[in-house]
């Protein structure tokens, strides 16, 4: 494990996993889990009702209709509980429902559009809806499984088994509501969106292969052939890196991504550069590389900016008007950069097991990183001396970790954020006070 991982508390470094398009599918659906929920409560409940026929058979082989009897004077008492639970069930969905949409309206309105996938995703609040809805479907189940009959010689079914499998439903539900309450609370939060965000980047940024050879890219050689996009458009979202590197082992060739993951690609665009020989056949290359509708962590390192920068933004406009949490962005943008100072950008190159290059993956440059984490901040930004003098720490901090080779984005962003604000502040004493470099802005 590199010293990099260490210090960022991160696991120890694996091989990219492929991005499964039906796994992707349903994560950004809340249909699944609770058909799901309710296809498994109704096998429980087949499962449940058997027992209790069971039972009901075997005390009526032994004659000991007073047991029966008992049970069905239980069966009455808890008969009324899983009416009320039936009845309160819908309240909870719909309670559920609601607070769902508003948290995703808050987030979408104060934070940015790109946030509401962590509330889609949250499984926290696909369970609870899925368990709210199986522990209703339970409750009527069961109601047509009482006997109306009160005479136990007559009894069929008394439903014991499943009067209890309601009950600890019930205490499931109540459980996870709680939690779903805990965690969209969380969620709703601007501190702890910001720190998920974060430590996604740090994944990702883990996932990306160990620079070899001193970390010098070799030559590729010339272009011999090019692979067009055949599919639909859309967001590049994923590559299949280890059948992409198969691919190129088997027929002896070096291939090399044009566009960068989170593009737009358009059919018929290039997409795959082909050096050292001619084009795998197309059958070869499918599903190797996965489009959608929107960019996803999953290989994505300026993903994690993009949310921040857009953030920072929104608490920047006058419609919200928080300096607060553009600094809290700009605490973590800083924190990621200095993160990717001194780790090898502009492009990574996968090898096979002998050791040979295969596929090289385009990735974001330094200069690029810079760029998107600071300059549409720092343009929104000189109005507000928190944001400014935020700023001006977060690059010195970042000059001093830097290579030397990497300081002129951060010089470039001070020094025009300097101009800034010596055009737009009043007076000398503002301008000093707005470009006093301070990690917490304000206080």
């Amino acid at each position: 494990m590199s010293d990099w991982m260490v210090t960022q508390g991160l696991p120890p470094r694996r091989r990219p996993r492929a991005l499964s398009p039906l796994r992707e599918h349903l994560r950004d659906t809340f249909w699944f889990a609770p058909t799901a929920a309710m296809v498994g409560v109704f096998v429980v409940w087949m499962v449940a009702q058997e027992l209790d026929a069971a039972l009901v058979r075997s005390l009526r082989d032994e004659g000991d209709y007073e047991a029966l009897a008992e049970l069905l004077r239980f069966a009455d008492d808890a008969k009324a509980v899983v009416s009320a639970v039936g009845s309160a069930m819908m309240t909870f969905i719909g309670v559920v429902f609601s607070i769902s949409l508003v948290a995703v309206q808050m987030a979408s309105g104060q934070f940015t559009p790109r946030v509401v996938r962590l509330f889609v995703r949250s499984r926290i609040t696909k369970a609870t809806f899925a368990v709210f809805l199986a522990t209703f479907a339970l409750t009527l189940l069961v109601l047509t499984s009482y006997d109306s009959n009160p005479d136990p010689r007559a009894a069929t079914s008394v439903p014991l088994v499943q009067s209890v499998l309601t009950l600890v439903m019930v205490a499931l539900s109540l459980l996870l509501f709680v939690m779903y309450v805990n965690t969209t609370l969380r969620l709703m939060r601007i501190s702890h969106v910001i720190a998920r965000i974060a430590a996604e980047s740090f994944r990702v940024a883990a996932l990306m292969p160990a620079p070899a050879g001193g970390g010098e890219m070799p030559g590729l050689g010339p272009v011999t052939a090019w692979v067009a996009h055949a599919g639909r458009a859309g967001v590049l979202r994923d590559v299949h890196i280890a059948r992409l590197v198969r691919v190129a082992r088997r027929h002896g060739v070096v291939l090399r991504l044009v566009p960068r993951i989170g593009d737009f690609l358009v059919p018929g665009t290039p997409v795959l550069a082909v050096h050292g020989g001619a084009a795998p056949p197309r059958r070869a290359l499918r599903y190797a590389l996965s489009v959608g509708v929107e960019r996803t962590f999953h290989q994505d390192l300026a993903f994690g900016l993009r949310q921040l920068s857009d953030i920072g933004l929104r608490a920047l406009s006058p419609a919200v008007n928080d300096p607060t949490t553009a600094v809290q962005a700009l605490d973590r943008v800083v924190q990621i950069l200095a993160a990717l100072s001194r780790r090898p950008l502009d492009a990574v190159a996968h090898r096979d097991r002998r050791g040979t290059v295969r596929l090289v993956r385009p990735v974001p440059g330094w200069t690029e990183l810079v760029d998107l984490g600071f300059a549409e901040v720092r343009v929104c930004a000189v109005g507000s001396p928190q944001v400014t003098r935020r700023l001006l720490a977060g690059l010195d901090d970042l000059l001093l970790l830097a290579p030397s080779d990497r300081r002129e984005p951060l010089l470039r962003h001070r020094e025009l954020l300097r101009q800034a604000v010596e055009r737009t502040a009043p007076t000398p004493a503002d301008r000093a006070f707005a470009l006093l470099p301070d990690r917490q802005g304000i206080g």
